[in-house]
């Protein structure tokens, strides 16, 4: 963040997780609770709309073979190109970064000025050094094992694709090592919602 972006007395809070380790389901709770919740995917989602920034950056990458007969993006063939090749999905990071960090970089800044807490949900919040952006980094658990399962249920995948879209991200167990605060969600509900409560009323009682 920039230094005028420190001034502010905002503290933000960078949620983080793998895939299917059940970080959806923190978010949604955390807007229940009434806190704004910046959701990276969601923005890159728009900036990949028709006419967007990395849109054009795709279409430029990828040529026209990547659209649909209406002129939006093929998504699962997309996704399908990118998983499937790491020089690609290397290549392909860097291009969009700079677009996606400004883009989540302003809507901070804005969230700055109104609230005392907040949150940005950033899959790849380590993968791609968003670290001196927080006060605090939050992640949603998992052993591997429950995450490969949860995963293949979800999206009905084979364990080879799973375990191929698993991999393209730095792995739970490495993560744990680097994030403040450890939100465990190997068991029910209840329980990974009463640790949520614990750090947010941890979060309140240091103000």
């Amino acid at each position: 963040m920039s230094k005028e972006s420190k001034q502010t007395k905002a503290k933000r809070i960078g949620i983080t997780g793998g895939i299917a380790s059940g970080k959806s389901t923190v978010l949604d709770f955390l807007r229940k609770e009434g806190y704004r919740v910046i959701d990276a995917d969601a923005v890159v989602h728009d900036l990949q709309k028709k006419g967007g920034k990395l849109y054009q950056a795709l279409l430029d990458f990828f040529g026209a073979d990547i659209l649909l007969d209406n002129g939006e993006l093929n998504r699962p063939k997309l996704s399908e190109l990118v998983f499937s090749n790491p020089d690609v999905r290397a290549q392909l990071a860097q291009l969009q970064d700079s677009i996606i960090r400004l883009e989540l970089f302003k809507q901070c800044d804005v969230l700055a000025q109104t609230e005392d807490l907040f949150f940005v949900d950033i899959p790849l919040l380590f993968e791609r050094s968003y670290q001196s952006w927080f006060d605090e980094i939050w992640l949603v658990y998992v052993d591997e094992e429950r995450q490969l399962e949860r995963f293949m249920a979800r999206n009905q995948y084979s364990t080879e694709e799973a375990k191929q879209r698993i991999a393209s991200q730095l792995s739970l167990e490495d993560k744990k090592k680097l994030a403040d605060k450890i939100i465990d969600n190997r068991g029910d509900l209840e329980e990974t919602l009463h640790h949520v409560t614990k750090e947010l009323n941890r979060l309140k009682a240091s103000k």
